[in-house]
């Protein structure tokens, strides 16, 4: 069950006759991004601690979800993602992904890999630290906006959980490599350590010093949308001086970004400044693609433009290992829309074994005494590893009960895992963020995802691995049942669930999904937006 099978479960419509269509390349800038960048995030970012968990995860999958089959011989930079400058003992995750990882089925540009040496490189010339840093910095401080500046930047501040950090993130490094800015982050208690340095030579992490990294709101008089409104700034460019610096306000409000964020006049405006500080929930790389000024260079970036979070994923998040071929499970429950247990878990049944994703089961229970059944023997027997990953601890108890109690009808042998369990989230906790990321990258080593629809964790997941997910159909309220239980969608690549207006100066809100063919509706959020092939 694919596309459209999806798009129906979410606006609550009986399912129409199925329709399959070929697999998308996953998104060339969420995986660098997210290879990239989560690799370069997770290894490069966030420090240490990402080695000790790909050490950690390394052994969770020898011990417990190893697999018969042998892994295939792993490009270890990433098809040229990943820079050979680094010393491989400072972050010992930094290439331990390119070796859990399953081959990635779409080729690096090689256009892509020049531009991330560029980045690199100036990275290393205008970062902190650096002569031409405190120049910069001082002159914000002073106040002083107007003139060319040698180097220019773009602060990120985290918001809202992990899944959505991520992806934020990953947005924000493609705009940096668009623009020429170089991308600090501002690293708040909960993130330290989660990822390791992505730029050789230098840190992408915001000084602690830096006078401008709170208070942001849609409010806020820096806002660019406010700047243009009290007529600070003018498409015409007639507004006077500059400020130091401009805020972009990237948050969702009622599934829209606001308007003014992706015109083409206003990014015309917004590379005016020097200093950027920009806050985001969204996955807003795909909005990126509505900027008739940035399409050319994306287009050499990413031929494949399903592939955009893939490869910018690898580039960062790529540097935590993980286990070896399973199915993972990812469940996640929204407390304003609470799916009953019994609901959600009848779904993930029937999602799972109508695709042949677990086998069913034949019940040994009373023959044997209520044992489990007794030990495969070596030669004959398939053994299939699941990773349930859930706030909540029902889900593996049940799964992990109806297998260890029961033989299958197949013969195979699942045996299932679940990592952790917090109960609720604490996006504020360093050891509950530590622990999602493991998980992340966990669920990216699967040969088969499982998602939840709307989640962004779910999306970082599947696009690092390169893999359409089976995701599981949002529920008819009325019938307390998704008619379809689960669906591919035909991209791997992240769904914007916030599309920014495109009034502009044209005055006209156009769907740019029936103008632009690499643009889909999302099938989890029929208002979303998500790049295709």
């Amino acid at each position: 069950m694919d596309t459209d099978k999806l798009g129906e479960a979410a606006a609550a419509h009986p399912p129409e006759a199925e329709k399959r269509r070929g697999v998308a390349a996953p998104g060339a800038a969420t995986v660098l991004v997210l290879v990239a960048l989560p690799l370069m995030l997770v290894s490069y970012f966030f420090g240490d601690l990402a080695a000790d968990t790909v050490v950690r995860l390394h052994r969770f999958k020898e011990s417990s979800l190893s697999s018969s089959s042998p892994a295939a011989a792993a490009d270890r930079l990433l098809g040229g993602l990943l820079s050979p400058e680094f010393d491989e003992a400072s972050c010992l995750s930094r290439y331990e992904a390119s070796s859990r990882w399953k081959p990635s089925p779409f080729r690096v540009s090689p256009y892509l890999v020049e531009r991330l040496r560029r980045y690199e490189a100036n990275h290393r010339r205008c970062g902190p630290g650096t002569a031409r840093y405190r120049d910069a910095v001082a002159r914000l401080r002073s106040g002083d906006g107007d003139g060319d500046a040698e180097c220019r930047y773009v602060v990120w501040l985290p918001i809202q959980g992990l899944g959505n950090r991520m992806l934020s993130l990953v947005s924000t490094f493609l705009y940096a490599l668009l623009t020429g800015r170089v991308v600090l982050v501002h690293e708040p208690p909960e993130m330290e350590g989660l990822f390791c340095e992505p730029f050789p030579g230098t840190s992408w992490l915001l000084p602690p010093d830096f006078p401008y990294k709170g208070g942001f709101s849609a409010a806020s008089n820096e806002s660019y949308v406010n700047m243009l409104k009290n007529g600070v700034v003018r498409h015409d460019g007639d507004g006077g001086a500059l400020p130091p610096y401009v805020y972009l306000h990237l948050e969702q409000i009622h599934l829209r970004l606001q308007n003014h964020t992706f015109c083409e006049e206003d990014h015309r405006v917004l590379d005016r400044f020097n200093w950027m500080v920009l806050r985001s929930d969204s996955y807003f790389a795909v909005a990126l693609f509505l900027v008739p000024a940035y399409r050319a260079e994306l287009d050499r970036m990413f031929p494949a433009k399903g592939s955009v979070f893939h490869h910018l994923g690898r580039f960062y998040d790529g540097y935590l290992a993980g286990a070896d071929e399973r199915l993972g499970i990812q469940v996640r429950i929204v407390p304003q829309m609470a799916v009953p247990f019994d609901v959600m878990y009848e779904q993930i049944l029937r999602c799972t074994r109508e695709h042949g994703l677990l086998p069913q089961v034949t019940s040994t229970s009373e023959s044997a005494g209520g044992r489990p059944p007794p030990p495969p023997t070596a030669t004959a027997t398939k053994v299939k590893a699941v990773l349930v990953v859930s706030l909540k601890r029902e889900y593996y108890d049940k799964l992990h009960g109806a297998y260890y109690t029961n033989a299958t009808a197949s013969g195979e042998v699942v045996a299932v895992y679940q990592p952790s369990h917090d109960g609720d989230q604490h996006t504020e906790a360093r050891a509950h963020n530590e622990r999602a990321l493991a998980e992340i990258y966990l669920l990216s080593f699967s040969d088969a995802v499982v998602t939840t629809a709307w989640s962004t964790f779910g999306y970082v997941a599947h696009a690092l691995a390169g893999v359409r997910p089976w995701q599981l159909a949002p529920l008819d309220w009325g019938k307390m049942r998704a008619d379809v239980a689960c669906a591919r969608p035909a991209s791997v690549e992240p769904c914007l669930h916030s599309p920014p207006p495109l009034v502009c100066r044209a005055r006209r809100d156009r769907d740019p999904a029936a103008h632009l063919p690499f643009l889909r509706h999302c099938e989890d959020v029929p208002a979303g937006l998500k790049l295709f092939d």
